[in-house]
């Protein structure tokens, strides 16, 4: 069939694994270009190298970012994996330091994969009641003197906020480079290259998507060396997303900034009702003014929200009293707010947070609520619902 031009509003999906290359020295040149790891590519080769339909997706992310480059993974995992990745080096001792609040996920990887397979120094550096001590991370940093400083700007699950900009600005001070899982913010909250950081991770799975139909991670940055490298791992291990995910990423984006700022604005009515019922022990947001990290959310953020996930304690007169009245709401709210575990969906979802972090958080109230962008009033109606039991 003759090859004519379709003028489509929107990259399509190009499901090619490899791309036509029109003579032997075009086929050379190539070649040699790709050498160079450009994001995109005079010419595509080989979908594990470059793809269009993803560079169209990478370049989506780059607008709403702000960033020089974005570089698109199979998942969040896989992103994470490329961002550290490329700062390893055969032969050379380094240390790391992680904040210890970060997605469960990626302390396996760094246990399993960092630590005892690769055999790599990992420090931890740790909350005090609820929140960060920055005089005690200058001293972490100061005596690890780390090449690596890694960090979530909201945790995953008890909504601690980090003082982003203090953070950066003490990890470039000690000479690490600073590498930030924004996924909780977004950049509708929070832009950390615009504040110094070297690399910005975000699981696309989640609020980027916003849909629960696709799994994807992205990094993003400046620095055209570390996309260069990344770029070149990403090849080499295999880490490149799906044409199909990519175009689906894409298109709904679009709708990214409308659904964020309404899950947000959610999640703080939601919050203030949970906090106003006597069925409630407790509830994590920094959108309240109770949250320990309410002022460093508000300072970082610039009052433009303060995301769309909460955390709250059922009462109860014992521990298994409280299992029982997370399981009654649990029941209570179903179908409209189903047991999931992930994050970030159109529709409000939860996770029972003794089940799945055990002994880390033991609480057997606590349920952690991913809110999603219905009606407010309807909203607020299932989750009276689910407090009553």
């Amino acid at each position: 069939m003759k090859k004519r031009e379709i003028n489509s509003v929107r990259t399509p999906v190009y499901r090619d694994s490899g791309f036509e290359l029109p003579t032997a020295a075009a086929t050379s040149g190539a070649f040699a270009a790709e050498t160079g790891h450009e994001r995109e590519p005079d010419m595509y080769i080989y979908s594990r190298y470059r793809n269009p339909t993803v560079v169209a997706a990478e370049e989506a992310v780059m607008e709403v970012e702000g960033c020089g480059w974005a570089l698109l993974a199979q998942s969040g995992m896989a992103a994470i994996d490329i961002a550290l990745s490329i700062f390893q080096e055969a032969g050379k001792q380094s240390n790391w330091l992680f904040f210890s609040e970060i997605y469960g996920g990626t302390l396996s990887y760094i246990g399993s994969v960092l630590q005892k397979r690769r055999g790599m120094d990992v420090s931890f550096f740790r909350p005090v009641d609820g929140r960060y001590d920055y005089r005690q991370l200058e001293n972490a940093l100061s005596d690890i003197r780390p090449d690596i400083l890694y960090f979530e700007t909201i945790s995953n699950p008890l909504l601690i906020v980090a003082e982003g900009r203090r953070v950066i600005e003490l990890g470039k001070k000690y000479g690490a480079k600073v590498i930030v899982d924004n996924t909780f913010a977004t950049p509708l909250l929070w832009k950390p290259l615009d504040d110094g950081a070297d690399m910005v991770i975000h699981s696309a799975t989640k609020y980027l998507s916003g849909h629960g139909n696709l799994t994807a991670g992205v990094i993003c940055g400046n620095d055209t060396n570390l996309m260069q490298s990344a770029i070149e791992y990403r090849k080499y291990v295999g880490h490149m997303l799906s044409p199909d995910d990519a175009y689906r990423l894409q298109t709904q984006m679009a709708s990214f900034e409308l659904r964020y700022r309404q899950q947000c604005d959610n999640a703080a009515a939601v919050a203030s009702m949970l906090k106003s019922s006597d069925l409630v022990a407790g509830v994590l947001y920094p959108g309240l003014e109770s949250h320990d990290t309410h002022e460093a959310a508000k300072e970082l953020t610039g009052g433009k929200g303060y995301g769309a996930m909460i955390a709250f304690d059922l009462a109860g007169a014992s521990p298994e009293a409280k299992r029982k009245n997370r399981d009654r709401f649990i029941a209570a709210v179903y179908p409209e707010i189903r047991l999931i575990p992930t994050l970030g969906d159109n529709h409000t979802i939860l996770m029972p947070v003794e089940a799945v972090w055990g002994t880390k958080y033991p609480e057997p109230g606590m349920i952690r609520l991913s809110v999603g962008y219905e009606k407010t009033d309807r909203l607020a109606e299932i989750i009276g619902r689910g407090l009553k039991g």
